[in-house]
């Protein structure tokens, strides 16, 4: 995963994120939408061959808020993690 700042501003934040498809775009982009501060959070990937994802998000503290939602996915994807390797 490459991550290319497109993009910022105080309130803005274009980037986007080589290596990564819809899967890990649209969960990320979920999360950022549930944070208060957010006003804005969305994705799109211009070319189906180039696959590319642009992510725009539009908060008070954009890089603020994109650390919350990483860091809120990264535990839940450990605790997921920790759940299934006690069933197996």
């Amino acid at each position: 995963m490459e991550l290319k700042i497109i993009e910022e501003s105080k309130n803005r934040l274009i980037f986007e994120l080589k290596g990564e498809d819809h899967t890990f775009c649209n969960i990320l982009v979920k999360e950022l939408q549930k944070d208060s501060s957010v006003r804005a959070a969305a994705y799109r990937i211009d070319h189906p061959l180039a696959r590319i994802p642009t992510i725009i998000v539009e908060a008070d503290d954009p890089k603020k808020s994109l650390k919350k939602a990483v860091s809120s996915l990264k535990k839940e994807a450990n605790d997921f993690l920790s759940k299934v390797e006690k069933e197996l």
